[in-house]
């Protein structure tokens, strides 16, 4: 059993008694329909029930219509969305878990898209934001007493379906912060001017919530502690607002986060990555507490049950959000609540597969474990009916996932990896500023196999031969890619080396350094960044609109501040076109006009690779049951390579 006493230890608000600590925190999913809750949402919830999680926080459900986009996102405007709430809700109690509803309004931090124009957006006051560039319309008052009026139908329709609770948003610069903030709030009339009053349409919100839920259902707010933007709300305004609805016994808990959706800088919190430190939101979550004098949970980083038990022992909070936690495995509570921490597969904070695929309007999953977001579709490996030898070629991600899945369906597995180390490419990813934490990515599925007792065969090749000798029943090509090097002309007279070469420390750029970014994505943006704090002067020439091109925003706007502050010189539109000893001739991606860059020492290709197809041709006749997954089938990211590594099991 676990030592883990205070994480898992209940917690009881009013009438609700959660189970543990653990809390999944409201997160955009989209596999809502039409504004509908639908089975897909349902399975993908009640997977962290069936998991152990204490109690789960449902993403931001749309309360009115001037909220309302054509995004998948959840509404709960009228009573015909409340069976879809109470089956969601019974599929999560049936595992012992509690739910609440969020209502959220985004105010100004939107484009309201519908049907691919602009819709009108409507916020506190006409006052832009900086990511969105909306020009909202400020809000007669009318229209705020009918938002107050929305929220109590709302939270009705909520209680009427079952849910243990309701919680308004209040974080991320959005709606009801932008009424409490000053600097988004102008208004003369009753709701604007005096602390007070701009703290009234959040109060007279809540009044309408206690009164539509009775007195058994907590009620609470998701608030910034602080949103760390220009003009944002400041951490005395955060407080003084919590300790204004404490005082009036308005809420029965705060659920604390950081960060602003307002602009590019406050945004990285939302959804903060593998640099962002762990906890780094529990010291002003234990000021609010302290402040409040009431139950406090918190997000931000907390990804091991050991560091969530840690902040809980301590009195500092009293849950913590662990929701890509529970995205990367799901039984993360179950298992740590056994002991069985060594079984749980970390979440690395690569936001590739969560926030990366609502960024790119596609539903939420992870790339270490690809069921997540999919439970409809995939299901967990089971013992097949018709066990095989397999042969894998290659231990990078898509090898060691292909193994993984294997071995959990029963079959006998043979690994080999050409190379001295497992990892692919992933070796080099962690060599990055502040991306070591992806190598967990390859740990966990080494942890995996492990546990599966299955062994990886090091500096072992396989070939025609190997493969005729070991006479498989099935094979996995995961054979990866390596460095592509594109025609660039006077390559001979220049110094000219790849990403790959300097990562592994096998060149010495010069104090000049032009990086020739293809990719768009962190290799070019990581070696600048890594060359440019051992004092050299680098330009980073990126074949497209901007760097990190490829990434998802909030992991793209942190790299740029980085390098911002950093002194890179980033040219954007840029194509490499030839070289000589002290100058790189780019040409601009739209005109085809001439860029040069001078005193060029060294030039660094950031060109991506090229798939491995040695094995694949080698093997051609030879009739084996093969299927290839990953690179060597098309140069991409880890979560193509994992995905297709697991499906590439399931179809042996």
């Amino acid at each position: 059993m676990t030592n883990l006493k205070h994480l898992f230890s209940p917690l009881t608000i009013r009438d609700v008694t959660i189970r543990n600590r653990i809390l999944s925190t409201g997160h955009q999913t989209f596999l809502a329909s039409k504004g509908k809750i639908t089975d897909e949402l349902i399975a993908y919830h009640e997977a962290r029930a069936k998991g152990g999680v204490g109690m789960i926080i449902l993403e931001s459900a749309r309360f009115h219509k001037s909220s309302i986009s054509n995004l998948p996102e959840i509404h709960i405007t009228s009573d015909e969305h409340i069976d879809g709430f109470r089956k969601l809700a019974a599929s999560i109690h049936q595992h012992g878990a509690k739910v609440i509803g969020q209502l959220s309004h985004s105010g100004r931090c939107s484009q309201m898209r519908r049907d691919g124009l602009r819709g009108v957006v409507y916020a506190p006051s006409a006052i832009p934001d900086h990511r969105f560039h909306t020009m909202p319309r400020a809000m007669p008052t009318e229209m705020v007493d009918e938002i107050i009026l929305s929220v109590g139908q709302s939270a009705k329709r909520i209680a009427d379906a079952n849910l243990d609770g309701v919680e308004i948003l209040v974080s991320h610069g959005l709606l009801f912060a932008q009424f409490i903030n000053e600097e988004t709030n102008e208004r003369n009339d009753k709701y604007g001017g005096s602390f007070e009053n701009r703290m009234r349409a959040l109060c007279d919100s809540l009044k309408a919530i206690r009164k539509a839920v009775g007195t058994k259902r907590i009620v609470g707010i998701r608030i910034s502690v602080e949103e760390l933007e220009p003009n944002g709300m400041e951490e005395d305004v955060a407080q003084a607002a919590c300790k204004f609805l404490s005082d009036r016994g308005l809420v029965d808990y705060i659920n604390t986060t950081i960060g602003s959706m307002a602009g590019p800088g406050g945004s990285i919190h939302v959804v903060p990555p593998m640099e962002i430190s762990n906890g780094y939101v529990v010291p002003q979550a234990k000021a609010i507490r302290k402040a409040t004098g009431l139950p406090v949970f918190v997000a931000g980083r907390i990804n091991q049950p050991q560091d969530a038990d840690q902040f809980i022992s301590s009195g500092d909070v009293d849950m913590c959000g662990m929701t890509r936690a529970m995205i990367a495995d799901e039984q993360m509570p179950n298992k740590a609540a056994s002991g069985n921490l060594d079984s749980i597969r970390a979440c690395i904070a690569c936001n590739q597969g969560c926030i990366g695929h609502f960024h790119q309007g596609y539903s939420i999953t992870c790339i270490q474990h690809p069921v997540s977001g999919r439970e409809t579709k995939l299901s967990n490996p089971t013992i097949s009916e018709n066990l095989k030898n397999v042969l894998i070629a290659g231990g990078g991600p898509a090898g060691l996932k292909a193994a993984v899945v294997a071995a959990q369906s029963g079959h006998k597995v043979t690994l080999c990896e050409t190379s001295h180390e497992l990892g692919g490419q992933v070796n080099l990813a962690v060599k990055l500023p502040g991306r070591n934490e992806f190598g967990g990515l390859i740990s966990n599925l080494m942890a995996e196999l492990g546990q599966l007792n299955v062994k990886a065969h090091l500096n072992t090749k396989v070939t025609r031969t190997f493969v005729e000798k070991q006479a498989p029943d099935a094979l996995i090509i995961a054979t990866g890619s390596k460095a592509y090097w594109p025609k660039i002309e006077g390559k001979d007279d220049a110094h000219i080396v790849d990403s790959n070469q300097v990562l592994l420390e096998k060149v010495n750029p010069g104090g000049r350094v032009l990086i020739a970014d293809w990719r768009c994505d962190w290799v070019g943006m990581g070696i600048a960044e890594k060359l440019a704090l051992t004092g050299r002067h680098v330009r980073l020439a990126v074949n497209g609109i901007q760097a990190g091109m490829e990434l998802q925003p909030y992991q793209r706007d942190h790299l740029i501040g980085k390098l911002h502050r950093a002194g890179v010189e980033i040219i954007p539109y840029a194509r490499l076109f030839g070289v000589d000893e002290d100058t790189a001739y780019l040409i601009h991606t739209v005109t085809h006009d001439p860029i040069l860059c001078e005193e060029v020492d060294t030039v660094v290709l950031a060109y991506g690779t090229s798939a491995d197809t040695q094995l694949e041709n080698e093997l051609v006749g030879l009739n084996i049951q093969t299927h290839l997954a990953g690179d060597c089938l098309s140069p991409r990211t880890a979560e193509e390579a994992i995905l297709e590594g697991m499906q590439a099991a399931f179809s042996i």
